[in-house]
């Protein structure tokens, strides 16, 4: 084992999984840099480039999908892929993050994928609609833990965006009638190392882990047909490690999504392997370092993704004043089938944000997601509320929230902001849109 090569992850996000990577290159006895903001630089001097911290190789997991605008990001990525060896390189990230560009991509491959529909107006999306049946998915193109995802009845009407995000429809397929599930396969190299059944929460179809689906080891035994399926996916798309999310349906398995930044947690949780070593030893690997399988294979039964040595020491800046918003604040609704420009109040005694039941019905704000028990100032025992994931857009920035349908008919304001889009303001009390006296009292807050 040597420390004389260096592999770098490129992560600005503090993800466990990029912990995780750097502590397994660390324990394989290599050198380790977490190119982060705080010290990374790139130096044009006389024709020559150097880069700061300096690496072997650079393992991508940046979470383009989180991104307002990921092409800051994506340029980033490709500054380094011209001057470092990449795992998972800008352009297949990018592909795989698309989800439709992944279809198209897979479908040319000769790969299954489900029937899929994009449109970029709003009368041809909805006239071709009809070949989905009585329920269609409707996702966006770019989005991460199954946000912007709806399942649809056959009568709703989409739009081709969802605020700024390109958006489409998917045939939905299913043939587990008891309980819908999925399984991601993990992909290393040419290596499998690890798949899980996942299956949806009660009341849900979606079966992300991060809504509280469950989850099972489905390694052993993986069916051949699936393995081939996930490795040709993974190489069709051009990535080096992936999350391959595979359905089953009655005529048999279709790829509905090739994730480049999986996460670990759950796949550790339903198999006891974590893919960090693994991910490690093709990096140590292709900069010419020498792995011990045995060794990876020990790593492998742990996670950890505790703060890494190399971490970088934060730079101490001056707190910043977080954006105001008014009191009565002028904002924008999205929902699958338009868009409306109302005026909100701002209530940071309400824990989750509240749409009026006749704007949410016009703007489309997807099938409901649950029913949650609401506590208010008037009414002792509370109340139940549907709630359903809506988009709220404030200046030039979007914020996608589960928000509570109630009838708001008898209040002066059709929205009502809650500590779930608040947090991220300082309220100003004395601003108000419409400029009137303060308006009466319709607090309400979660059990």
């Amino acid at each position: 084992m040597s420390r004389e090569i260096t592999v770098g992850v490129l992560s600005l996000h503090s993800s466990k999984e990029s912990k995780a990577i750097l502590n397994a290159v660390d324990d394989l006895g290599y050198g380790t840099e977490w190119i982060r903001a705080e010290n990374t630089v790139i130096d044009i001097s006389d024709g020559e480039v150097t880069l700061e911290p300096d690496v072997d190789i650079v393992v991508n997991r940046l979470l383009l999908s989180k991104e307002e605008q990921p092409a800051e990001a994506l340029g980033l990525a490709t500054m380094l892929d011209r001057m470092r060896p990449m795992l998972n390189v800008p352009t297949a990230t990018m592909t795989a993050i698309h989800k439709f560009a992944t279809g198209t991509a897979l479908a040319e491959a000769g790969l299954p994928v489900p029937n899929a529909l994009l449109a970029l107006s709003r009368d041809n999306l909805n006239a071709r609609r009809d070949r989905f049946g009585e329920e269609v998915v409707y996702k966006t193109a770019i989005g991460t833990h199954g946000g912007g995802t709806w399942k649809l009845d056959f009568d709703d009407p989409v739009n081709p965006t969802v605020g700024s995000r390109q958006a489409f429809l998917q045939e939905y397929i299913d043939h587990d009638e008891q309980r819908h599930h999925d399984l991601r396969v993990y992909v290393v190299g040419e290596r499998i190392v690890g798949a899980m059944n996942r299956y949806a929460p009660e009341g849900e179809w979606r079966t992300n882990v991060h809504f509280g689906g469950d989850v099972e080891d489905a390694t052993a035994g993986l069916d051949e047909e699936v393995v081939r399926i996930a490795k040709r996916s993974t190489d069709e798309i051009g990535l080096d490690c992936a999350g391959v999310d595979i359905v089953e349906g009655e005529d048999g398995y279709y790829v509905l999504e090739v994730n480049p930044t999986a996460g670990f947690r759950g796949l550790f949780r339903a198999t006891g392997r974590s893919p960090a070593p693994h991910i490690a030893r093709l990096a140590i690997e292709r900069a010419g370092g020498d792995v011990d399988p045995e060794r990876v294979h020990e790593l492998s039964a742990t996670l950890d993704d505790s703060r890494p040595a190399c971490s970088p020491r934060k730079e101490v800046t001056a707190p910043t004043e977080p954006v105001s918003i008014g009191y009565i604040e002028e904002v924008v609704v999205v929902g699958t089938s338009g868009s409306k420009s109302v005026l909100a109040k701002s209530d940071t005694g309400a824990t989750r944000t509240s749409i009026d039941a006749r704007v949410a019905a016009e703007i489309g704000t997807g099938p409901i997601k649950d029913i949650v028990r609401i506590k208010s100032g008037s009414v002792k025992s509370g109340r139940s509320r549907p709630v359903v994931d809506l988009v709220v857009g404030i200046g030039g920035t979007q914020h996608t929230v589960t928000a509570s349908v109630e009838d708001r008919g008898h209040m002066d304001y059709p929205l009502l902001l809650g500590r779930d889009i608040l947090k991220h303001y300082h309220v100003d009390v004395t601003r108000s849109a419409d400029e009137e006296s303060e308006p009466i009292e319709d607090r309400d807050t979660e059990e």
